[in-house]
């Protein structure tokens, strides 16, 4: 169990409908980091930006942008996790992928779609959330509109770990726009204090092809909601680590999801 998770945020201000350069652009500044993060987290839609157009050309599971994540995930021996617009069959998702150095990769399709910009009629919703154990931590990844529903991110006793929680960081990949950013910073550290967890949520910067802006505004905040690290608006990498030791210390010592409601989800 690695006691300490090294975490790299990549704030990226995307190009739009321009995978190939996104791409080369985002290996090209983390060349440097190889060797030096466990996890690093990728903004949603990180090849083409937040898109209905983009679903005409979205990759298949066997694409250039799985391929470059396995790759990258390899040569920077580091978890790598971001969301792409991937087709599967005849149905497009908002999917997650979680690749790893030995060549796993894991995904999760984005449950929730952002109704407001009519995500739900070019993209097919995913239905269970995932959990991913990487390096002695159990991560849970979902996607920006997610982050309002904290039913479906309730970290929950698991029975087949005696009790423990089934996560110890919930993860959010987004294209957040300006206009609702303080929302943005309220719910991540909402989701960590009710959680008893830690939250990282990467979200894009600049402005997209369709002139909405975004404010970055990236973070990780503790399971007491303070912010162990935050990004301004502009492009950036940030690299921090989060103590595992300290998290299961304050649960010991806090143990509120002993008192939690139980419930189950309907599809």
């Amino acid at each position: 169990m690695t006691e300490f998770l090294r975490v790299t945020l990549v704030q990226a201000n995307t190009e739009w409908h321009a995978p190939s350069a996104n791409r080369t652009r985002i290996a090209a500044s983390l060349a440097s980091h190889a060797g030096r993060s466990d996890l690093i987290v990728l903004p949603e839609t990180f090849t083409t930006g937040f898109s209905n157009d983009a679903v005409a050309n979205a990759e298949g599971m066997d694409g250039e942008s799985v391929a470059w994540m396995r790759a990258q995930a390899k040569t920077l021996d580091a978890a790598v996790t971001g969301s792409i617009q991937l087709r599967v069959g005849s149905k497009v998702h908002n999917r997650l992928i979680f690749a790893t150095p030995d060549g796993t990769v894991r995904h999760y399709d984005k449950r929730h779609l952002f109704r407001m910009a009519r995500e739900q009629e070019w993209y097919a919703a995913g239905r269970d959330r995932i959990v991913v154990e990487w390096r002695g931590w159990r991560i849970c990844p979902l996607v920006c509109y997610d982050l309002r529903f904290p039913v479906f991110a309730r970290n929950r006793p698991d029975p087949r770990r005696d009790g423990a929680l089934e996560y110890d960081l919930l993860l959010y990949v987004a294209n957040w726009p300006a206009p609702r950013h303080e929302a943005w910073r309220t719910l991540l550290r909402a989701r960590a204090i009710e959680n008893l967890c830690y939250v990282a949520g990467v979200n894009r910067a600049g402005i997209d092809g369709n002139g909405h802006p975004y404010l970055g505004g990236s973070l990780i905040a503790d399971y007491l909601g303070h912010a162990v690290v935050e990004c301004d608006d502009q492009p950036r990498i940030e690299e921090t680590f989060l103590s595992l030791d300290a998290l299961v210390e304050h649960r010991k010592k806090f143990p509120a999801h002993l008192d939690a409601d139980r419930f189950t989800l309907d599809d």
